[in-house]
């Protein structure tokens, strides 16, 4: 039987407080958070300030979270499919058993369920695991080695769990998580980790309409490495690329890119570390596919989309997506409303177990994009089914304090 208050009960959990921590910092007895959280009682008008303070909201939505919630289902407890909870039932198992064998297969189990069913359904996983698991056996690690290893391991899920928040919507959040893991891979002295993380930052700030921030993070992250690394400094190299093309710069974004394409044929000097994320041709062609959309050579983008679409497997839920979206985006820009139509409804049929807040927004975008040819039977239908279906997806990412159906149309990326 679910509690009656659950968005409180997981917001408490998402900021990483237990109930005996929760009550501690606001000077209370555990009892009273289970009274609050089970809707037998409510916190008092004094109290609420110093309450919306360490679960980091408003006022405006703790009241939500404690009037709305009492007798309905929390949008953090949206419906799942069967498969989604076997994947979040799987991933943590394997991860628990991953950590306790002291490997990166906890990080792996998470990143294979990441691709096949979003960040919206994960994040929240995986910060209770890093709150759970990983931080108590930071403390007490004595053998330098052994340290090292354990700040390099919560540096890499403390990133994952900032793409998660990004993927789910949340770019502060992501943010957040992103500096806090570099913080982490400094003290566990692992070169190609904190190159790595510092190419998600300049991803984020690439998002967040900072070219310049993006690419002196991108350069800087490949300062750091001290020895070749192929596929991390392809990725680096087309992280600039692409904040060159958000500057309207196409002769060094293709130089950057014809660098990184040459780079990512060569052979590393030493072994990769386990902790960092796999960059491929794949990759690599989603990256000038962004680029080339930026500096509308659709053409390219189009060939580019296609190859993504070629190289990812089924499994690769998300990336696929974000292939066939840009196939979408090169469809309209040549005028091709109907074709464009097509494959959204592909997209949209795949991604019905993804939670990827990034792929919901391309779809809402794409939606106002296609409204002009409504009268066309297809397209008619798939606007009433975008318009129809998308809001309960929408409900996965309510949880997160940002995300609102009414707002999620607003562009902040291009087709």
């Amino acid at each position: 039987m679910t509690k009656r208050r659950p968005a409180l009960t997981q917001r408490r959990k998402a900021v990483g407080h237990t109930q005996e921590s929760f009550a501690e910092l606001l000077g209370i007895d555990r009892s009273t958070i289970v009274r609050w959280e089970s809707g037998a009682t409510e916190p008092t008008p004094a109290f609420r300030p110093k309450i919306a303070d360490v679960l980091g909201l408003t006022l405006g939505e703790l009241d939500r979270i404690l009037t709305e919630s009492c007798n309905a289902r929390s949008p953090a407890e949206a419906p799942r499919s069967p498969a989604v909870h076997t994947a979040l039932s799987l991933t943590k198992a394997s991860a628990i058993l991953g950590h306790s064998n002291g490997d990166a297969s906890a990080m792996h189990a998470f990143r294979a369920a990441d691709k096949k069913i979003g960040g919206g359904y994960l994040y929240r996983t995986v910060v209770d695991y890093l709150h759970t698991e990983v931080a108590p056996q930071l403390f007490g690690a004595s053998p330098s080695n052994s340290r090292r290893h354990l700040f390099s391991s919560a540096a890499a899920l403390t990133e994952m769990a900032g793409w998660m928040a990004h993927d789910a919507g949340h770019d502060t959040k992501a943010g957040h998580h992103f500096r806090r893991s570099l913080d982490l891979a400094t003290v566990g002295e692992d070169s190609q980790l904190i190159a790595h993380i510092l190419g998600s930052m300049a991803h984020l700030a690439d998002h967040e309409h900072q070219p310049a921030e993006a690419i002196a993070l991108a350069r800087r992250g490949s300062r750091t490495l001290t020895t070749p690394q192929p596929r991390l400094q392809a990725r680096l190299l087309a992280i600039q690329a692409r904040g060159h093309a958000a500057l309207r710069q196409p002769r060094e974004c293709v130089q950057l890119l014809t660098e990184a394409e040459a780079v990512l044929g060569h052979s590393p000097a030493e072994a990769s570390s386990p902790w960092i994320s796999h960059f491929d041709e794949g990759s690599l062609a989603s990256e000038s596919a962004r680029c080339m959309r930026k500096l509308g050579d659709h053409q390219e983008a189009r060939r580019q989309a296609e190859r993504v679409i070629a190289l990812r497997p089924t499994e690769r839920t998300r990336s696929r997506a974000f292939g066939q979206l840009g196939l979408v985006a090169a469809h309209l820009a040549h005028g091709e409303p109907e074709e464009a139509c097509a494959v959204a409804c592909t997209v949209f049929d795949i991604t019905e177990s993804l939670s990827s807040y990034l792929v919901v927004q391309r779809l809402l975008q794409l939606s106002q994009l296609l409204k002009s040819y409504r009268d066309v039977v297809e397209i008619r239908e798939f606007l009433d089914c975008v318009e129809t279906a998308l809001p309960r997806r929408l409900l996965t990412y309510q949880w997160l304090g940002q995300v609102r159906a009414t707002s999620a149309t607003a562009p902040r990326t291009n087709l």
